[in-house]
């Protein structure tokens, strides 16, 4: 089916004139096809700046010709899934994919999707390194240091490979090699974490040099600002260099690796905004990091600390930033929320305390990050095993999206007793959105015992024995 449908895509371009895209072209071309679509169009974008929305027609084709955009990487989303691609002015790109598998069935092809494909290719094998880093980080510096120049190493002799038979443009080839080389201080950026954190003898044997590419981040790079590889390690680093100044200056290291504490978030915020100047690159950050001090504050004075410390730094978002900590007053240790209203999945309205009748544990969730979900109900679903004395709750944030909130618990089994979605919402869902990350600690009266918590962190577990405990 896949190649039936290059078959006749390409016949289309030859009828519709784009035939000329060749190499020589000052064109570009992107379309495609997409199996069991959520929606009926996809978008281009760049730099978080929508270039064009394209609609599906009957076939649940797309494609369109441009004749003015530049060479560089571009963020193609059919919501609420997304992938980026590589172009430049000569190049027709046909994309396939097969939404209930995005990632894994996405298949570039054409003129120049040699380039899409390779990027690709690293996507698929960076999300492998997550499971990498679990399994190996308690190796010993030195070995892991073999490991990842062993990595480093296969990813090069690929590029060269495909070079060879491509023969990439000197602006891709730049694109490509910092894709392997920010892969690789991930990596190492990671595991220094890691290490520091959980295996402190280990730390003590980290070489002098095992960091030295800290020396080629490049923190104002425009081209890869929109690519994850090159954000992820940004994160790390400052992750990384956040708990280094607080182990300099506490005995206490433990509190250090607290990434939820004002003080660590403080440090990320002051040096992302002091090392990047590209105002949407470092906004992504301070946006991030502004939503995580906000909602992880406990009380009053942390979150008049947070919102000092954002009007210090002259934060272009600020007033979105007060809507959240209008929102997160309601949050606070103390407070009850037993008599907030959901809507169950019979369609019916309730309370939370409707449904309470032992400590709750909650867990905020949206269609629209999917590969968020599914890894939240991963963890929620062991949980539930492992503690049958608590309740765990998700929540949904996509209010008046009632059926494909429905769909999607039966597309992926979720407990339908379990879920509850918002029936009242004063802000809008992009600040909702802000809470994805969100767990509450309930107790059988509906007070919030804690806030503070993220699910999948190394302590959840500590975290939430304690709770039961208590």
């Amino acid at each position: 089916m896949k190649y039936f449908f290059y078959l006749s895509l390409c016949c289309v371009l030859l009828v519709t004139g784009c035939e000329d895209n060749s190499r020589d072209s000052d064109t570009i071309y992107i379309g495609g096809q997409i199996n069991n679509p959520e929606t009926d169009y996809v978008v281009i974008s760049r730099e978080n700046e929508t270039i064009d929305t394209l609609y599906l027609d009957e076939k649940n084709q797309f494609g369109k010709d441009y004749e003015n955009l530049e060479g560089g990487i571009y963020t193609f989303k059919h919501p609420p899934e997304s992938q980026i691609l590589y172009t430049e002015p000569g190049d027709s790109i046909l994309i396939w994919l097969n939404t209930m598998s995005f990632d894994e069935s996405l298949n570039f092809s054409g003129e120049g999707a040699d380039k899409s494909n390779f990027l690709l290719d690293m996507f698929l094998k960076n999300q492998n390194n997550n499971d990498l880093i679990l399994t190996y980080y308690k190796i010993e510096p030195s070995e892991f240091a073999k490991m990842t120049d062993s990595i480093k190493e296969d990813r090069l002799k690929t590029l060269d490979r495909l070079q060879e038979k491509s023969e990439f443009s000197d602006e891709f080839l730049e694109i490509a090699m910092a894709s392997i080389n920010y892969e690789y201080y991930d990596l190492r950026e990671r595991y220094t974490f890691l290490i520091r954190k959980y295996y402190n003898s280990f730390a003590e044997k980290i070489p002098e040099d095992f960091n030295k590419y800290r020396e080629e981040i490049d923190f104002n790079n425009e081209e890869l600002q929109d690519y994850y590889v090159y954000t992820n390690l940004i994160d790390d680093y400052l992750r990384s260099k956040s708990i280094e100044a607080c182990t300099e200056k506490h005995k206490d290291h433990k509190k250090c690796f607290d990434l939820n504490s004002f003080k660590n978030i403080e440090r990320r915020v002051i040096l992302i905004d002091s090392l990047s100047e590209i105002e949407s690159l470092k906004n992504e950050f301070l946006d991030r990091l502004a939503a995580q001090a906000i909602t992880m504050s406990e009380n009053q004075n942390r979150l008049d600390s947070v919102m000092n410390l954002l009007g210090r730094i002259d934060y272009s978002n600020l007033q979105s930033a007060k809507n959240l900590a209008e929102i997160q007053r309601s949050y606070f240790i103390g407070n009850s929320i037993a008599d907030f209203v959901y809507n169950n999945t019979n369609g019916e309205i309730t309370t939370f305390k409707d449904f309470q009748e032992k400590p709750v544990v909650t867990f905020v969730w949206s269609i629209y990050a999917p590969a968020h979900h599914r890894w939240q109900h991963s963890i929620i679903q062991g949980l539930r095993t492992k503690y049958p004395e608590v309740e765990f709750i998700g929540l949904n944030i996509d209010q008046n999206e009632k059926e494909e909130w429905l769909r999607t618990i039966e597309t992926f089994g979720y407990n339908k007793d379990k879920e509850y979605q918002l029936s009242k919402r004063t802000v809008s869902k992009k600040i909702y959105r802000k809470y994805l990350n969100k767990i509450l600690f309930i107790d059988s009266s509906g007070n919030i015992v804690r806030g503070d918590i993220q699910l999948g962190s190394p302590d959840f577990e500590n975290d939430l024995l304690e709770f039961i405990n208590n």
